[in-house]
């Protein structure tokens, strides 16, 4: 008959061999997660790349189509999220995300880095959604609605006499 301790050491190291085996599991899972994660961030960065490629080349293409025909003959492709700012436009014409960017920068009241405002917003700290903030930052600065004195550093250009009492986007 086994006594009692021989039967706990056996099962104690049945029980250290399965750990063992599960650690080198985890740490494999761990690697490929890290690879993927990789991966995806690599493909949201190409992706927003890429939309704001169509976004710039569809505004450059924008003014030829005033006399290009009828809506129906022209291409839905390529539609810009930010217009170029201009008197008198506030910020409702801008898509939501936009606007959420916008209104974060108003609200802070100062400049702000694109980390800042994507967690403000939300979107948290990972490089992809931070990237995706630093992206739409520069697109609303090439285009007049923001500006970066220095580099990485966005804050709301002053249209006050086109903003109206409620500030940017009233419509006053």
């Amino acid at each position: 008959m086994v006594s009692l301790l021989e039967e706990l050491e056996r099962r104690e190291s049945a029980i250290r061999e399965r750990v063992s085996e599960l650690r080198l599991q985890v740490a494999e899972l761990s690697d490929q997660l890290a690879a993927f994660e990789e991966m995806l961030a690599q493909v949201e960065v190409a992706r927003m790349v890429v939309r704001e490629v169509l976004d710039d080349a569809a505004e450059d293409e924008q003014a030829p189509w005033k006399d290009a025909g009828p809506p129906e003959a022209r291409s839905p492709i390529g539609v810009v999220t930010v217009p170029q700012w201009e008197p008198g436009m506030g910020v409702p014409v801008l898509s939501e995300g936009y606007r959420d960017v916008v209104g974060v920068l108003q609200a802070a009241g100062r400049p702000m880095r694109s980390k800042a405002v994507s967690v403000a917003i939300g979107w948290g700290e990972g490089a992809s959604k931070v990237e995706s903030v630093r992206a739409k930052l520069k697109r609303l600065a090439r285009r007049g609605w923001l500006t970066e004195d220095s580099p990485g550093l966005f804050a709301l250009v002053e249209h006050t006499e086109d903003f109206g009492p409620q500030g940017p986007g009233s419509g006053d």
